[in-house]
């Protein structure tokens, strides 16, 4: 079992498509800087490249080190917590249709992309699958599905049969599916975006972390160790990796550690059972469980931890043993792989640009939904890099709004998971 913390995932061990990068050297003019490359930034560069702007990504270590190469590899074109109407509710009927439609069409764009560009990555577009574990859930999403439904999205509500022919999982009262979602290796994806974005004219540099970004005339100079690139416009695209490099941003989201695990391929006959369509899978529970298989059939999973002491060994066990009671499944295979990574959570659970001055912006908190959200984010800033107002860009714009007594509220998540654990408990036997 690889360890978890700093070292790579299953995908940075077994994706095909990498080659290595230079770092900056010297000096380069540039319209577009790009700090962080991940899928975010490579799609911004992608898209602004083929609008004919330069551009240069800036990446730290190597291309999809951050949480872009430690998620598990979910497509979802919808928001974690809120629904059609709460976005409405919450921002608005303009903004709030505009953010909807943002999310509703990320999905396919990430398939068209990956389709267009020919970019291998064992992609699979046959839906998300929502599961609820109790009654009051089901009620939830049912009203979920009927409100994309009803937006022209192709969502269906599901009942128990169809839930657990589709899972092969045993105990789920219903649910539903969004058929425009998938799976994905999340690191060749990354890497087939950078090759394509560097056939559109971007720059990539690997092993080049940024150490300050300085306002200058008429743009920005954005530095490294051992060289400099002057823009007049940055996208700071590091999400929750890029706190050294704005404190006062870093106190605007929630920063979670999740850990992933990947078990030994499955047995023909158990990997029968479980998703013969190859959806992947996020039920309705307070402590979030999820599932999916790669393209070796290893069953995959995540979750968080309470306290971090021991996590690396204890929480990956923990989850492995989850899978195992849920899926119903006492001969699964072990441990092969489990590591970890940070993710940004928003308040309010939405994906949102701020604004840190004249041309100089972070996209940020895709809480979860980090593939879809963060490619759709990448084209509509490639508007604003070639003269958009980032005002009328569909995702929230505004200052940074640090979360008060941040210090302490950031351990709130972990701290609330046994209270969400028991809840969960508590709704089932309801």
């Amino acid at each position: 079992m690889s360890r978890t913390g700093k070292s790579l995932s299953l995908w940075h061990a077994t994706a095909r498509n990498h080659r290595d990068r230079p770092a900056l050297e010297g000096r380069l003019d540039v319209d577009l800087v790009v700090v962080g490359g991940g899928f975010a930034g490579f799609s911004t560069a992608l898209h602004a490249a083929e609008k004919g702007i330069s551009v240069a990504v800036l990446e730290a270590e190597i291309i999809a080190w951050g949480a872009t190469g430690r998620n598990a590899g979910f497509v979802v074109p919808n928001f974690a917590k809120m629904d059609p109407t709460a976005i409405i509710a919450h921002l608005g009927p303009e903004r709030g249709d505009r953010l909807i439609e943002f999310a509703a069409g990320s999905a396919d764009l990430v398939f068209d992309l990956i389709k267009r560009h020919a970019i291998q990555c064992d992609a699979l577009q046959n839906g998300w699958i929502q599961p609820a574990h109790s009654a009051a859930a089901l009620e939830r999403v049912k009203s979920r599905a009927g409100q994309w439904a009803a937006r022209g999205r192709p969502a269906v509500t599901l009942d128990s049969s169809a839930v657990q022919e589709l899972t092969g999982v045993r105990g789920y009262v219903g649910g539903w599916m969004d058929r425009s979602g998938g799976v994905l290796d999340p690191v060749a994806y990354a890497r087939g975006l950078a090759d394509t974005a560097e056939k559109a004219g971007a720059r990539i540099f690997e092993h080049s972390r940024v150490t300050a970004i300085d306002r200058e005339p008429g743009g920005w100079t954005v530095r490294t160790s051992t060289g400099s690139l002057r823009a007049a416009k940055v996208l700071v695209a590091t999400n929750a990796y890029g706190a050294a490099l704005n404190p006062v941003l870093s106190r605007t989201y929630f920063p979670l550690r999740i850990f992933q695990i990947a078990t030994a391929p499955l047995p023909r006959a158990i990997r029968s059972r479980l998703l013969p369509g190859g959806q992947g899978v996020g039920d309705t529970r307070r402590n979030l469980l999820t599932f999916r298989f790669d393209g070796e059939n290893r069953l995959i999973s995540g979750g968080m931890h309470v306290v971090g002491v021991g996590a690396d060994n204890r929480v990956p066990r923990a989850i492995w043993r989850r899978l195992a009671t849920y899926l119903d499944l006492p001969d699964l295979p072990p441990l092969q792989y489990a590591w970890s990574g940070m993710a940004a959570v928003e308040p309010d659970f939405l994906p949102r640009l701020v604004d840190l001055g004249p041309g100089l912006i972070a996209g940020f908190a895709c809480n979860g939904r980090g593939i879809a959200m963060t490619t759709a984010m990448g084209k509509v800033l490639a508007d604003w890099a070639g003269g958009a107002d980032a005002v009328d860009l569909p995702l929230p714009f505004a200052p940074p709004s640090p979360i008060p007594f941040h210090g302490l509220m950031r351990y709130a998540p972990n701290m609330l998971l046994p209270w969400s654990i028991l809840r969960d408990r508590l709704d089932e036997r309801a």
